[in-house]
């Protein structure tokens, strides 16, 4: 039994939403890569870069909560379009970048369009998790597979995404990348718009306040505090200190070399982002949720957040005591990551679950709007950390600071035990 109602067939909309999300996201992951291997090739410090993707974290936490009342006044279809059509101008805006402005003018201006890709991206992020609570069928753990199913493939296309963005730049240039990016993502938009189902739900009553955008559920407080230390763990690292790390041991300094570079440092994240992606997808049979008491998962959720404490700082000690250009360090710092990673998606796919099962259907597109405001502050902490840490002390501070993260985030999520 679906939770929707009134929708003709819950699947079709389900693969509609699907798909423009796996769209909006593979857009989104190619420019995310492009901004910051093309700025890092012009010799841009790894603080600046961190600043060139601080707006866009910033609007991320404005429009999670807006994003929550918008959709509920107006419905999600509104809502994911509106996402899909930002992302659009954000990309032709960016097409305009002068290589002839000064570094201020130029972070400044990427600044800007990152601002407006990420109130895009959390418009599309919300109005898809929002609409799978609403669609899902009820029984025998419907719900988690579908929330697993939408996660794990949204980010294993964005990972596609990483990879795309880094061989458009390697082999057509910054901005005819920018631009084939935005016309394939306007033949989406056009798709989508003739394609899926009326009836997307979401609306409230027009007298609902926007005072009500902090969750009246203690559970999703506490779990959105956990999603935040969560989150800036990962992108401690992965924003700034890895691809810049990467990129500088790959590279040789030559035109040729930075290009090869590209190609391995997209490469190992667009790998890392499949694999998480995949472990998502995988997270229902792992975790044994089907039929499982709400206590139990939570129960879970704190073995798990404790898992991922000590991968990031056995890295940081391995990375201060290392030569860093020696290939066992880089062996390990790769398999160390991606053990991070098995570990990371396992605590994302069942936040994503409990948040859907916590939230209150008369008021999900609120209760989820907050708990993706606390996702994208994480990733601003992270952002401004992954940079700064990077510069102070390389990558042992900068894999040491995730670690810091990762032991907050195990301190949140069992509080989720007491409640």
């Amino acid at each position: 039994m679906s939770h929707m109602t009134g929708s003709p067939n819950p699947l079709r909309s389900y693969a509609a939403v699907t798909a423009a999300y796996w769209a909006f996201m593979l857009s989104d992951g190619a420019l995310r890569m492009l901004v910051l291997l093309h700025f890092n090739s012009l010799g841009f410090s790894p603080l600046q870069l961190a600043w060139l993707f601080l707006l866009y974290e910033v609007a991320g936490i404005v429009t999670n909560l807006a994003a929550g009342w918008l959709a509920a006044r107006f419905g999600l279809t509104a809502t994911l379009y509106g996402g899909l059509a930002l992302q659009i101008g954000a990309l032709a805006a960016l097409t305009q970048l002068n290589p002839a402005w000064s570094i201020g003018a130029s972070v400044a201006f990427v600044m800007a369009v990152q601002g407006v890709s990420g109130v895009a991206k959390d418009l599309a992020k919300m109005s898809s998790k929002s609409a799978v609570k609403l669609l899902a069928p009820s029984e025998d753990g419907g719900l988690f597979r579908w929330v697993a199913a939408l996660t794990g493939s949204k980010n294993a296309v964005k990972g596609l995404g990483f990879f795309l963005g880094a061989a458009l730049l390697g082999l057509a240039g910054f901005k005819a990348a920018v631009w084939s990016m935005a016309a394939v993502l306007a033949i989406i938009l056009i798709a989508v718009v003739l394609f899926l189902p009326a009836g997307l739900p979401g609306r409230i009553k027009p007298e609902e306040s926007w005072a009500g955008w902090r969750s009246k559920d203690i559970r999703v407080n506490r779990l959105s505090l956990a999603r935040m230390f969560l989150f800036g763990a990962r992108d401690v690292w992965f924003v700034v200190g890895i691809p810049v790390y990467f990129q500088a041991v790959l590279s040789d300094g030559t035109a040729e070399g930075r290009r090869e570079a590209f190609f391995l440092v997209g490469g190992f994240m667009a790998l890392w982002i499949i694999a998480y992606g995949m472990v998502q997808g995988f997270a229902p049979r792992l975790l044994g949720q089907k039929g499982q008491p709400e206590a139990e998962t939570v129960r879970k959720t704190v073995l798990w957040s404790g898992l991922l404490v000590p991968v990031p700082f056995a890295l940081a000690v391995a990375a201060w005591t290392a030569v860093e250009t020696e290939f066992w360090f880089t062996v390990l710092l790769v398999a160390g990551l991606l053990l991070f990673g098995f570990i990371f998606a396992v605590n994302s796919a069942v936040h994503s679950y409990l948040i859907l099962a916590f939230g209150a259907a008369d008021r999900i597109t609120r209760d989820v709007g907050f708990y993706y405001m606390a996702n994208a502050t994480g990733r601003l902490i992270g952002t401004l950390l992954s940079g700064l840490s990077f510069q102070l002390g390389g990558l042992p501070l900068c894999l040491a600071t995730a670690g810091a993260m990762a032991l907050a985030n195990w301190f949140a999520a069992r509080r989720l035990r007491n409640v």
